[in-house]
C-alpha cells in the first residue's frame, strides 16, 4: 500500500463522481495515459484509474442519493479514524454530509463539508 494510503493528513485519492462513467473513462484514458480496472461494487462497476499500474483514482456513476449533481472530481484524505474525524469537523463549525460508513474490502469514509462549504472525503484503508 503506498504511503499516501497509510499516513495521516496525506491526499491518497481522488474520484470522479459522474453522469456517464463511459465516457469520463473514455476521454481520461486518452488524455492522461490512465488505464482502468472494473470494481463491481453490486449495483455499479467502480472504475479504477491507475498510472504505471498503480491505484490513483475511481471513476463511478453518481449516487441515487446525489441524483441531480454535476459530474465533479472530489479528494480523498487519509485519517487514522474516520469517526473522529467526523466528530472533530462539527466540533470546528463543519459539516458531515455522509456518515461515517464502510467500504467492503477498501476501508471507512465520511464526506465533510469546512465550515464555507468546500467538501471533502476522509477515509481510513484497511490493513492489508
Amino acid at each position: 500500500m503506498p504511503d499516501a494510503m497509510n499516513k495521516h493528513g496525506m491526499f491518497s485519492w481522488s474520484e470522479l463522481i459522474t453522469t456517464d462513467p463511459e465516457a469520463a473513462k473514455e476521454f481520461y484514458t486518452q488524455l492522461f495515459g490512465w488505464t482502468t480496472e472494473e470494481f463491481p461494487q453490486g449495483t455499479f462497476t467502480y472504475l479504477i484509474v491507475k498510472v504505471d499500474g498503480q491505484g490513483v483514482g475511481g471513476i463511478m456513476p453518481v449516487p441515487e442519493h446525489a441524483k441531480g449533481m454535476p459530474p465533479a472530481w472530489g479528494p480523498y484524505v487519509t485519517v487514522d479514524d474516520v469517526d473522529a474525524t467526523a466528530a472533530q469537523a462539527e466540533k470546528l463549525g463543519g459539516k458531515v454530509c455522509i456518515p461515517p460508513r464502510d467500504i467492503p474490502s477498501v476501508g471507512r469514509f465520511t464526506v465533510i463539508a469546512d465550515p464555507q462549504g468546500a467538501v471533502i472525503s476522509a477515509i481510513t484503508y484497511e490493513k492489508k
